[in-house]
């Protein structure tokens, strides 16, 4: 655990399981004995500051990590000490659901933002598995998605530096309207041009640049921790965004 990372006890579930709960229900409906289940399975939830590590690579792990608020990178880091995030979590997410069986993660999970984070221990996880197969589909559609988004960041990196940058804030503005935190006109993120550079192969005056780009194409301005879109239409057109991958169709699962 980080320095300076601490615990409370979890008392406001419906809180910490809202995002997590919109995030489901766009997919599919779960039942009250389902939610009960959910926040049943809260261990604690812990705060921790911006590049805070969270989680270590090869570090046993013996819990999954819900984000309730804040962002979440997965990070490798080179030979030379370079930063590679190669996933972003948004609040709703379940950072290390896979960790239940992998025992270990293969990356860091650092802290981009001030993050507030609940654990569920594995054991608890085990026996929803046995008891909330429903559940336990959800949970399992969560994780599937999490390798849908890592493959279309895989392939985003062949494209343009503005396409890339572009079809990143179309993803961002997708996933977080899902748990209510934009709108077509814009959303707020608290990200540094490193962050973006980080996450799109670039250096940050190459994604100061990139950003110039997008702002005189009136295509998306990106300011004080906010990104404004004038028309996401055409953001999305440029970008060549499809939000399929993202599977937000609600379906029984």
């Amino acid at each position: 655990m980080a320095t300076g990372a601490w615990a409370q006890a979890a008392t406001d579930d419906e809180a910490v399981l809202e995002s997590l709960v919109r995030a489901l229900e766009r997919r599919d409906t779960l039942s009250e004995a389902e939610r009960d289940a959910l926040a049943q399975a809260i261990a604690e939830v812990r705060i921790y500051a911006p590049n805070d590590t969270l989680i270590r690579a090869g570090a046993t792990a013996e819990y999954s990590t819900l984000l309730v608020s804040g962002l979440l990178g997965r990070a490798y880091y080179m030979s030379e000490g370079k930063r590679q995030i190669v996933a972003m979590h948004l609040p709703g997410d379940f950072v290390d659901l896979h960790s239940l069986l992998l025992k270990r993660l293969d990356h860091d999970v650092v802290a981009l933002t001030d993050v507030r984070v609940a654990l569920f221990p594995h054991a608890i996880l085990r026996r929803l598995t046995e008891t909330e197969p429903h559940l336990a589909r959800m949970l399992w559609l969560l994780t599937v998605i999490d390798a849908a988004i890592h493959r279309e960041w895989t392939g985003r990196l062949g494209h343009s530096a503005a396409v890339r940058i572009a079809q990143l804030l179309c993803e961002l503005q997708a996933r977080m309207t899902v748990v209510g935190m934009a709108t077509p006109e814009g959303f707020a993120i608290d990200l540094t041009q490193a962050d973006l550079g980080d996450m799109t192969g670039l250096t940050p005056v190459h994604v100061n640049r990139t950003l110039r780009k997008l702002r005189e194409a009136n295509l998306a301005v990106v300011r004080d921790g906010y990104v404004s879109i004038p028309d996401l239409a055409h953001l999305r057109d440029f970008a060549g965004f499809d939000p399929t991958y993202l599977y937000m169709e609600k379906r029984p699962r």
